[in-house]
């Protein structure tokens, strides 16, 4: 039995159908402010840089989800944005983000890249060692405020989707961010910051309670041994969502106050104090809050019975990426017995384009509507033109109920604009 929430039900679907038709994701506005307000009131204790609360801040993971209606409603709850590339740094400029609202992390990054983030204000978050030179030289200068990504290597474990922190491509060693440190205090860098990240989609909330103890040991020693004040650590982001109906959601509270019993036995009593603590959650913020609405268009009963969408992998490419879930609901058909066993299909020439394999659903008919939950990160983002699929629509239900078309469907036209028919 169903026991996932749809906010759309057949009826809204079938009513925004010429507005709007599937394959589309649809995004939940007050889903969405919901979830900014309680990771803001969950870590209010954090201090600021002159000790009063109000120093925590989440800076939104744009590639979950680079939607500037979906970014100005989180630029409203008071996020900031987590950048990666020179487009998602472009994306905040046009909506007005500027400056330290945004922290720049990304990695083999390209001397242009660094020249925008410098030129805009940001946060830049170094991934190696060798980039303070060339940032310096590519950058006219290094800025005021760096901060430098940490890899603990095998003194930490990751998780099943980021893996092992030592084969990982990203970030400093321990020694080199010692080194790194001590070269951008000669240079001249008057503040700094601390990051790390080795999870993604992780549920055990100790597991952030120790990224906090494994960063705050690192703002301790910079001090005893450099004499450098860090100004904040970013947590990273990795906080998971229950895709499964028997999984449950990360207890922020929980969270919040093992880290706060640490910040008052190392911060405080180390006098690192006042010590800002940022994250860069993307996934937990939009991800429940975003279904795939797709629509039956055809069955097939062979070895196995199939339920052939009009979305493919194009659309949603964890499920065959990862062999992630996707919970589906068949909508209008919510309380009905899931009675039949179906592998859920795409039209790719591919045989990983599949939403769910031997999945217990209602019985479902051609022209059924299907909805396909927590698409709200890592989605459309990740959607791509193969077979000439063409990029779907984006849908923000207001808190007013309606849909607001906030990213059209591609046409034709759009996909071929980049080729040169000419001299054919």
């Amino acid at each position: 039995m169903n026991t996932k929430h749809v906010p759309v039900n057949l009826q809204w679907v079938k009513d925004n159908e010429s507005l709007v038709p599937t394959p589309y994701h649809v995004y939940d506005e007050k889903g969405i402010r919901a979830t900014a307000r309680e990771m803001k009131r969950a870590f209010s204790w954090v201090p600021d840089t002159k000790g009063e609360a109000g120093g925590y801040r989440n800076f939104y993971a744009v590639k979950a989800l680079p939607n500037p209606h979906i970014m100005k409603i989180l630029a409203e709850e008071g996020m900031g944005f987590d950048c990666s590339s020179y487009t998602e740094l472009e994306l905040c400029s046009r909506i007005g983000i500027q400056g330290e609202n945004i922290i720049f992390t990304s990695n083999n990054t390209a001397g242009y890249e660094y020249r925008k983030a410098k030129d805009m204000g940001v946060i830049i978050n170094l991934d190696d060692i060798s980039h303070i030179d060339f940032l310096e030289e590519e950058a006219d200068g290094l800025p005021e405020l760096i901060c430098f990504r940490y890899n603990p290597g095998p003194l930490r474990e990751g998780n099943a989707i980021i893996g092992k922190p030592e084969e990982a491509k990203y970030g400093f060693t321990r020694d080199q961010l010692f080194q790194g440190y001590k070269i951008c205090q000669e240079k001249g860098v008057k503040r700094f910051g601390l990051h790390t990240m080795v999870a993604s989609n992780e549920l055990d909330p100790t597991y952030f309670i120790e990224t906090a103890r494994m960063l705050f040991d690192l703002v301790i020693e910079v001090k005893q041994k450099l004499g450098i004040t860090i100004e904040f650590v970013n947590m990273g982001g990795g906080i998971g969502i229950p895709y499964r109906t028997d999984q449950s959601p990360v207890d922020l509270d929980f969270v919040s106050k093992g880290v706060q019993q640490l910040y008052s036995s190392m911060i405080l009593k180390n006098g690192c104090d006042p010590l800002r603590i940022v994250m860069e959650n993307g996934r937990v913020v939009t991800g429940p809050h975003g279904w795939l609405i797709s629509k039956v268009q055809h069955k097939k009963n062979i070895y196995k019975q199939y339920v052939g969408l009009d979305a493919t992998m194009a659309n949603l490419m964890r499920p065959g990426m990862y062999n992630a879930y996707h919970h589906i609901t068949v909508l209008g058909k919510e309380h009905n017995r899931e009675s039949h066993v179906y592998d859920v299909t795409g039209s790719l020439c591919e045989n990983n384009d599949k939403f769910a394999i031997d999945r217990q659903l209602p019985e479902i008919e051609v022209g059924d509507y299907l909805a396909i939950h927590d698409t709200g990160a890592h989605g459309h983002a990740m959607g791509f033109n193969y077979n000439g699929k063409l990029r779907s629509a984006e849908v923000l239900l207001t808190a007013d109920g309606k849909a607001k078309v906030i990213r059209r469907a591609e046409t034709l036209d759009d996909h071929f604009a980049t080729l040169d028919f000419t001299e054919l």
